[in-house]
């Protein structure tokens, strides 16, 4: 596979309204109506200096059917309401400041507005109000954004682009991508260490077959496409990055490969979350190639050092939004039963469920909102858009702590430190 590498600043990359302690200031919901738009207008937004705080105020970015909700973390009083048209994704930017929005053609920054500075022996916090930056990296079929160590790779399904950003230059006037282009065109998705290694999917439009490594320098150290269907990614313990096969799971650590072949011939694990503190993958589990919606009701745990995929059974189907996992590295599945499954990630010993939502079905389409689990801390955030709310479970009590309504039914969830 030819792989070329050059550096290109986006045409949509703009200088304005990225100071280094001001940041983009935000527009509330009443100055995007006022502005007669589909989406928040990074101009109309007025410069404002930062407000310090006494600690790092961490907050939660929301999707909606037209806009993006910005919530404080630990109260959910909305902060700013986003007006933006279409569907669109979120994913942590790496900074704890920003969060990348997938819209339309192009991946958006989006300021959270909380961020903290070191300041030699100790550290500023400060806000200003969220809201779109004129930040943009241009792409075809923008598709998934993994953020690893110290680097974030945004991936263009439609061009095989790999755009590398390092999250510490997002406040820059023009954070310049690393641009690494595939041999063809695939859903996809890639990686890079702190090492320079370059770890990404192998495929085309028809068909996705493994996963390849490139040295800083663009050339090939390590290849393996004993992976059919090749999707999602996580990181686990020792800078292992895995990914999903439609017979098992990949893996690769210290310049090698690892295969871990699950136990139906048919068994994919296609959606993983990992914890860089374990060993241990957790990932979905399907083993019926023709449905139209498999609704598995068992998870896999893979661990990385002994090379053991073990299948957990919960008795409850689960979606693709379900996987998470807690602060002790525990293994979290969101049931269709309305429950939050806590599982041992070693033994696969399910520890405590935990009441959080009604009952509910995975929709057919996969765009259409569904309850959706995101943790950040001690507490896992669980949405239920049948009733425009979202809970808050403590993860150390297993008790969930707060209720609150939103004004919109929610999507998917993402959230920044601040």
């Amino acid at each position: 596979m030819k792989t070329r590498q050059h550096f290109v600043v986006p045409s949509a990359v703009l200088a304005a309204g990225l100071a280094l302690l001001g940041g983009c200031a935000g527009e509330s919901s009443e100055t995007s109506a006022a502005a007669g738009e589909g989406e928040t207008s990074p101009s109309a937004r007025p410069s404002v200096p930062p407000t310090e705080l006494k600690k790092p105020e961490p907050r939660l970015v929301l999707t909606y059917d037209g806009g993006l909700l910005t919530l404080d973390a630990q109260t959910l009083d909305v902060i700013d309401d986003t007006q933006l048209d279409g569907f669109n994704r979120v994913n942590p930017a790496g900074d704890g400041r920003h969060v990348m929005v997938t819209a339309g053609n192009e991946f958006r920054l989006f300021d959270a507005g909380s961020w903290t500075e070191p300041h030699g022996d100790h550290s500023h916090s400060y806000s200003v109000p969220p809201g779109m930056t004129d930040t943009s990296f241009p792409s075809d079929k923008p598709g998934h954004v993994i953020h690893h160590g110290q680097s974030t790779v945004l991936f263009g399904d439609g061009d095989g682009k790999m755009q590398i950003l390092d999250p510490e230059k997002l406040s820059d006037a023009d954070p310049q991508p690393r641009i690494v282009e595939a041999e063809a065109p695939h859903h996809g998705a890639a990686v890079q260490l702190d090492t320079g290694e370059l770890i990404h999917t192998v495929g085309t439009e028809e068909e996705r077959s493994g996963v390849v490594v490139r040295d800083q320098e663009g050339r090939e150290t390590a290849r393996n496409e004993d992976c059919p269907g090749v999707h999602g990614e996580a990181a686990a313990k020792d800078d292992v990055i895995a990914f999903g096969c439609e017979n098992g799971i990949l893996y690769y650590s210290q310049g090698k490969f690892t295969k871990v072949d699950s136990t139906d011939e048919y068994g994919r694990i296609g959606n993983q979350a990992g914890d860089e503190n374990s060993s241990v993958i957790l990932g979905d589990y399907k083993v019926d190639e023709d449905a139209e919606l498999e609704r598995p009701e068992r998870v896999s745990l893979t661990d990385t050092r002994t090379g053991h995929l073990k299948l957990v059974d919960l008795g409850t189907s689960y979606s693709f939004r379900s996987l998470d996992r807690g602060p002790e590295g525990e293994a979290l599945v969101l049931g269709t039963d309305g429950q939050l499954h806590v599982i041992d990630a070693e033994s696969g010993r399910e520890e405590s469920v935990i009441p959080v939502v009604d009952k509910w079905t995975e929709p057919l389409e996969w765009q259409e909102a569904r309850p959706t689990l995101y943790v950040q801390g001690k507490n896992a955030y669980v949405s239920e858009p049948a009733k425009k709310t979202l809970h808050v479970v403590d993860l150390e009590s297993g008790k969930v702590t707060k209720s609150k309504e939103l004004p919109h039914a929610s999507d998917e969830i993402t959230g920044v430190t601040g």
